[in-house]
């Protein structure tokens, strides 16, 4: 054990330091080296042997330690150098040294120069092979690295106990395979009681259902390094690329992309795993809900279900969500009326006894034509009307009409659900037999003229739609228009659909009606038509024969006239395009050629119309964030990295809108690119696009060295 110079002070107790991360996390460190658990002798190198010198003692536990100490006070001009081992780097990228020492106070040391100190100089320098020597590399800053000058907190006199301090310093990049630590005195009484050399890392963790790895942090304090995700076992990704990103402090941050639990698994283990639903519960969706039980009338034996199967004669329909109920089909309709009258029948009923569990119950009315002994029945002709329809009923009453005339029916009304169609079984029906009696027939739906004379004129019709029966014959009947007040009128029959009505004034109007008869009796008058006897002198039947010369004269006249017109307005219109066109060019030389009007985006009734138009969408894939440099209104500022497919990867800066962010301030946020993608100007800000269809919204702009606060600086 080396005896201590006098003068020198004892070496202290070292104690040892946890470093806590904001919230309480502990960051991960890995050691590269530890004087504090050496117990045999460091022999690092020193320069010049009287300088730094390695002595022994014991911490608070009676444990060996090993330490340096230098004390050459008394002389002038110190430089005094110590070299540690050669430390490998274990691929980190960025160093923590961590530094517990001693420093005497200048004050209380008698009859010293001026050129007594208080610091010392921390350096390191970088080898790919452990190739240092007594001489080699020279004892000077140069070819060494300056990590920092390390002054005390606190320093001793003479009189008082050594005071500990503790002084933590990192370096990078680091890109060989390892380095040397070197201290440099220049005049201080000190000792150096323990050197740990460490890098930081984040930690394996899982967050939003995803593992991410053990990460090296950057080489930089400020450096994010990506670290890609991956779903724990039974859950799914919500949203990709999945990863997040550790700081230089080893701490995780800015998560991108998540998982969730699958369908058929529930969150377990403050959301760590996803657990398989037990038998007799089922989860239907993948999200971070819980399994439940089975629907009412289901059941499911196996694990991790997704849907619980109905029991037998239980069904749902393709519109049921899985978590609902299974039901059966409905009753038979109960207390089914009937009345007719004539042709026509009006039903009505009761609700069935059991709707099946379902409030979506809708009836169907099936009509049967049936013979005498009804041995035989079969679906009704389409002509038979079903009021307000036959199939999908709300109501529980239906008009009929249209049926024959003395003809048996048969009517059944079937009760159905949502369900019905998975039943095998026919649905439910309540019927009822019914027989019509005669009736009237219909209305003659038109009459036409087909010659007329100063005294008679000649008509025709159509048979009614609805006979209901054999047509016996047709009564007309007729009256002179200015005597319909008096209520006379005259009737004549015919069996046949047409008539010629004698006796008439000349140059007069007459309303003719027509009914048809057959045994049930005369069906309903059709609507008065107005028809009119010509003048009796002889010329208006010429004049009747020449009414098609004469309206054909008419319309070639009315052609000829919209043909002048439409010539007219296509001329004007013409003759009015080149006054516009010269106006047009007269007016293009009042235009600077290539202005671009400015548009403001808050005039869009929808802004996002705006970003749409004026700014390109990005996939977030092509946007890697490197690290933070900044704060804005709505966000974080960070420098990354932008590859756009068939274009070389650039630097980027990237504005992001914090979470928890509102619609107005969406809208504020991708505004301002709406603004930037119309200009394209060498001393404005390029907009290179936007992310909205991912999280975070982010704003990508080219990335200018001395504007890192915010993207939107000029």
């Amino acid at each position: 054990m080396a005896a201590a110079r006098p003068g020198a002070p004892q070496p202290l107790l070292p104690v040892v330091l946890l470093l806590l991360l904001p919230g309480g996390c502990r960051a991960l460190e890995e050691t590269l080296m530890d004087t504090k658990w050496v117990t045999s002798e460091l022999a690092w190198t020193a320069h010049p042997e009287t300088g730094w010198e390695e002595v022994s003692g014991y911490d608070e536990a009676m444990n060996p330690i090993r330490t340096y100490q230098v004390c050459n006070v008394q002389e002038m001009n110190q430089n005094n150098w110590l070299r540690t081992q050669f430390i490998e780097r274990h691929d980190v990228q960025r160093v923590y040294v961590e530094l517990k020492f001693t420093v005497r106070d200048c004050n209380s040391i008698p009859n010293i120069p001026g050129s007594c100190k208080e610091t010392f100089n921390l350096f390191y320098y970088e080898s790919d092979t452990d190739s240092a020597s007594a001489s080699s590399p020279f004892w000077m800053e140069n070819p060494y690295v300056k990590v920092d000058t390390i002054a005390p907190d606190e320093s001793f006199s003479k009189l008082e106990s050594g005071r500990m301090n503790t002084k933590v310093r990192s370096f990078g990049p680091l890109s060989k395979n390892g380095f040397y630590l070197a201290f440099q005195d220049l005049g201080a009484c000190m000792s150096l009681i323990s050197v740990r050399a460490f890098y930081k890392k984040c930690s394996s963790t899982i967050a939003g259902f995803a593992v991410f790895p053990e990460t090296l942090t950057g080489a930089e304090p400020t450096s994010l390094v990506i670290a890609p995700g991956t779903c724990i076992p039974n859950a799914v990704e919500v949203s990709v690329p999945l990863k997040l990103y550790c700081n230089g402090d080893g701490e995780w941050m800015v998560p991108v992309g998540a998982c969730t639990c699958a369908a058929g698994y529930e969150p377990a283990m403050k959301e760590t795993q996803c657990l398989a639903c037990g038998p007799g519960t089922f989860k239907s969706k993948q999200g971070e809900s819980r399994c439940t039980p089975c629907p009412p009338n289901s059941r499911t034996s196996s694990g991790a279900a997704t849907l619980c199967m109905c029991q037998n004669n239980y069904f749902r329909s393709d519109t049921d969500p899985p978590d609902s109920a299974c039901t059966s089909v409905p009753s038979a309709p109960r207390n089914v009326i009937s009345n007719v009258n004539e042709t026509s029948l009006v039903l009505e009923w009761s609700e069935p006894r059991d709707s099946g569990g379902r409030d979506d119950l809708l009836y169907n009315v099936i009509c049967k034509k049936c013979s005498v002994e009804r041995r035989l029945c079969m679906r009704c002709d389409d002509n038979v009307e079903f009021v307000p329809r036959q199939l999908g009923l709300t109501e529980r009453h239906i008009y009929i009409s249209n049926l024959m005339a003395h003809t048996q029916y048969t009517f059944e009304i079937q009760a159905v659900n949502g369900v019905s169609s998975k039943s095998l079984q026919n649905p439910q029906f309540a019927s009822v037999n019914i027989t019509t009696n005669q009736a009237a027939p219909s209305a003659v739906p038109t009459m036409h003229l087909h010659g007329s004379t100063g005294s008679s004129m000649t008509l025709s019709w159509e048979p009614p739609k609805q006979p209901n029966g054999i047509i016996l014959d047709y009564e007309i009947k007729y009256f002179e228009k200015q005597e319909q007040s008096d209520g006379i009128a005259n009737t004549v029959t015919s069996q046949k659909n047409n008539v010629r009505l004698e006796g008439l004034k000349s140059n007069s109007a007459y309303m003719v009606q027509v009914r048809a008869r057959t045994v049930a009796g005369y069906g309903m008058y059709s609507l008065p038509m107005e028809f009119r006897t010509p003048v009796e002198d002889g010329s208006s039947s010429k004049s009747f024969q020449e009414l098609p010369l004469i309206v054909g004269s008419a319309t070639a006249g009315l052609v000829f006239v919209i043909a002048v017109v439409v010539i007219a307005i296509v001329c004007f219109r013409k003759q009015q395009n080149n006054t516009d066109s010269e106006y047009t060019e007269k007016l293009q030389q009042y235009i600077t050629p290539g202005m671009k009007v400015y548009i403001d985006p808050f005039t869009y009734e929808d802004p996002n119309e705006a970003v749409r138009e004026f700014a390109k969408e990005i996939d977030i894939s092509c946007v890697k964030i490197e690290e933070v440099i900044g704060a804005g209104e709505f966000g974080e500022v960070c420098r990354g990295r932008l590859k756009l497919p068939g274009r070389r990867e650039i630097f980027v800066a990237i504005k992001t809108l914090k979470v928890g962010y509102t619609d107005r301030q969406r809208r504020d946020f991708l505004s301002e690119a709406s603004i930037m993608g119309q200009f394209d100007h060498p001393n404005i800000i390029h907009l290179e696009g936007v992310v909205t269809k991912s999280r975070p919204v982010m704003i990508v702009t080219e990335f200018m060295e001395n504007c890192a606060s915010t993207p939107s600086c000029g």
